[in-house]
């Protein structure tokens, strides 16, 4: 009897460990089809926000983008992005849209990392 049990369960712990994996694929596909704009989240010590960044600010390289985006506030000082918000589309579905302009100065971020959302994302304005 256990012989029959224990590939049930290795089968269901499998599945289980895949579908995590399947959202994070899902959501890096959302990411690249918002036109090259991708999410991160900035963490301050008073609060975080979700930022977007295209691939004209993120510059040119070959290192992750989250690198990229830390790399141009430590060199600039300050970066002007757009923070992103949840809302409904035209059709009712939940979306990821710019909301307005903020700038992150290096001295107030904490952390930079990326935002994985299973929603897609609206090109910036």
């Amino acid at each position: 009897m256990k012989t029959k049990t224990l590939p049930r369960r290795r089968t269901l712990v499998a599945f289980a460990m895949l579908v995590p994996a399947a959202l994070a694929v899902r959501s890096v596909r959302a990411q690249a089809a918002a036109g090259g704009v991708q999410l991160f989240k900035v963490v301050s010590s008073r609060d975080e926000v979700i930022v977007g960044a295209d691939a004209a600010l993120l510059g040119a390289g070959s290192g992750p983008a989250v690198e990229r985006l830390a790399t141009q506030l430590a060199a600039k000082g300050q970066l002007t992005l757009w923070q992103y918000a949840s809302s409904k589309d035209a059709g009712g579905a939940l979306v990821q849209v710019p909301l307005r302009q903020i700038v992150v100065f290096k001295n107030d971020a904490l952390r930079i990392e990326p935002y994985a959302t299973p929603l897609p994302i609206k090109p910036l304005k």
